[in-house]
């Protein structure tokens, strides 16, 4: 039997802010499960935005975006919580609350599925505790349990962020320049999680860089943005690094590395 699980299909989609800038213009495209894809393009191209449309961040202004069969765009209530629920965000700055332990941290990802009133009490079952410990195991920071968000390196907290992620068991992952400002080492360890959960996991995802060299080396297909708009579209073996020139042309030449100039954080 055929599964949606996992699928994002995106149909004329548009997004213009209310100054009247467009962030998105006509997308159409498919992610299919499994897929590891990266999202390429200039700061302003629309990679941000493109992400925060997909689990409903924001509001589109026309099109319809269907996540594992089901329509957000137009969902509501209960059904939008569940859609929001399957699809996983980790976040550029890793958005977690500093003063709390790791384990609270990551027990947050799992809030979805529980009453108000007993997340806010910590109330959770002993499955789902070991899920936070399994979940944490994955990425290399089980000995990190007790220790505070604020106390972790930036890498750490990232991994603590797709830890988060995992335990909203979701079939799509969204990550928005997860390993901006990391080093090169730290950056390695972050991607080969994310790849590791694709691989083994089969979770979709989708990911936001600047660096043409991670795309080149980690993605399954490299969709390329510029001022809102899909310029490229290939799957990995297709991609040729000269195609990349146009999309980075207002940066200047691509290095001999394949990547292009760093460009600053979206908005």
């Amino acid at each position: 039997m055929t599964t949606n699980k996992g699928n994002i299909i995106l149909s004329d989609v548009s997004k213009i802010y209310s100054n009247g800038t467009v962030g998105l213009e006509d997308i159409n495209l498919t992610f299919n499960h499994g897929e590891f894809v990266m999202i390429v393009g200039l700061s302003g191209s629309g990679k941000s935005t493109l992400l925060r449309a997909i689990n409903r961040l924001h509001d589109v202004s026309t099109g319809t975006i269907l996540i594992n069969g089901e329509d957000i765009t137009n969902a509501s209530g209960n059904k939008l919580h569940k859609l929001r629920r399957s699809v996983a965000m980790i976040f550029q700055n890793y958005n977690l609350v500093k003063t709390s332990s790791v384990y609270r941290n990551v027990m947050s990802g799992r809030v979805g599925y529980y009453p108000a009133w007993k997340s806010a009490f910590g109330i959770f079952t002993k499955e789902d505790k070991a899920m936070a410990v399994a979940n944490l195991k994955r990425v290399n920071l089980l000995d990190k349990y007790y220790v505070k968000a604020k106390d972790l390196s930036g890498g750490q907290q990232q991994r603590v962020g797709i830890a988060r992620a995992m335990m909203q068991e979701p079939s799509v992952i969204l990550a928005d320049e997860p390993v901006s400002g990391l080093d090169p080492k730290t950056t390695k360890l972050v991607m080969n999680d994310l790849k590791r959960l694709n691989e083994e996991d089969g979770i979709t995802i989708v990911l936001n860089v600047h660096s043409i060299g991670l795309a080149l080396k980690y993605a399954s297909r490299i969709v390329g943005l510029k001022n809102g708009r899909i310029v490229y579209d290939k799957f990995i073996e297709d991609v040729d690094k000269r195609d990349f020139k146009e999309i980075y042309r207002e940066a200047g030449d691509l290095s001999d590395n394949g990547e292009a100039d760093d460009e600053p954080n979206n908005p």
